[in-house]
């Protein structure tokens, strides 16, 4: 059995096309498709589910490819910390983090790349299923994500902060000049909100719900922070941000943020990996760096920064 083979199998799982998987891979489909029947024929059982295309992977299949995933995430992290001990750590750290916390992503990333020159960091936003499921297929080496979510699954966890949810409201709006909002009040005001399947909003609903409002009903939902953000420039609206968030959005012009009451902090938000040993130099390399740059500490001081601004909005001085 060569690597070769598993690199072709674990790209035909991942493309779901012969020719594709071929192309990924930078050989011809005959090669390919050469290479995982001698696979099939090693091990003496059936992988690829055949027809007129590609139909998916036999159980036998889909226990190799489990292996497959194993097997190459072993030999990448041996050449990582070969190459750590011979000159310094190189390699491709593969971060997938919720979208809520991509914001504070960079407070990771840029220490991490700036200690560690020769490292790349590939970053996608995931569901929290889709780590779960990534970090368990060796796709993922590390993930930032809510460490209380139940389906990660057999994973190691390192907290870095916990949410503070802000009301984000235009400065002309009724609740621009409260010291503080409860969820119950801002539940009347016109909203533009989270989509109720991102894990953010559910938690948020949770709190609505805590203060009595069964439902609340915004006037634009979306599944991105940045869209959220764009409609909030408008001057119109009203949200409940995590404070997070400011590190890469600020307070647009023409609002204010005000602290809602309860909770005093959120969920907890850190880093994930799968527990298994030796597990990847470079998710260990990124722990470290989370250890020294103080994120909880750089966000708490963003928080005061904008909840007690030198020149208060509308302060003429």
């Amino acid at each position: 059995m060569l690597l070769r083979q598993l690199e072709y199998l674990v790209a035909l799982a991942r493309e779901r096309h012969f020719a594709r998987a071929a192309a990924a891979c930078y050989v011809s489909q005959p090669s390919l498709s050469a290479a995982i029947r001698k696979l099939e024929h090693e091990l003496d059982v059936p992988i690829v589910r055949r027809g007129r295309r590609f139909e998916g992977l036999t159980p036998e299949g889909e226990r190799v490819l489990l292996w497959a995933h194993r097997i190459l995430a072993e030999r990448d992290a041996l050449g990582h910390e070969l190459s750590a001990m011979r000159d310094g750590l190189a390699g491709t750290l593969r971060l997938g983090a919720i979208p809520t916390a991509l914001t504070a992503a960079s407070l990771l990333t840029t220490p991490f790349v700036e200690r560690h020159p020769r490292t790349r960091v590939s970053l996608d936003s995931l569901s929290s299923r889709e780590i779960a499921q990534r970090l368990a297929a060796f796709e993922l080496d590390i993930a930032l994500t809510y460490l209380d979510d139940d389906s990660l699954g057999l994973v190691r966890r390192s907290p870095l902060y916990e949410e503070r949810y802000l009301l984000l409201t235009p400065l002309d709006g009724p609740m621009a000049g409260r010291p503080a909002a409860r969820w119950a009040e801002i539940a009347e005001l016109p909203l533009c909100l989270l989509s109720p399947q991102m894990r953010n909003r559910r938690i948020m609903d949770e709190y609505f719900a805590a203060e009595g409002v069964s439902a609340v009903t915004p006037a634009i939902e979306t599944d991105s922070v940045a869209a959220l953000y764009a409609h909030l420039t408008a001057g119109h609206w009203s949200s409940v941000i995590s404070h997070a968030w400011l590190h890469m959005f600020g307070v647009p012009d023409g609002m204010r943020v005000i602290p809602l009451e309860h909770p005093a902090h959120g969920p907890r938000v850190g880093l994930v990996i799968a527990d298994r040993s030796p597990g990847s130099v470079l998710a260990r390399a990124l722990l470290e760096t989370a250890r020294e740059a103080g994120v909880r500490e750089a966000l708490d001081r963003l928080l005061d920064t904008y909840l007690y601004p030198a020149d208060p909005p509308g302060d003429s001085g």
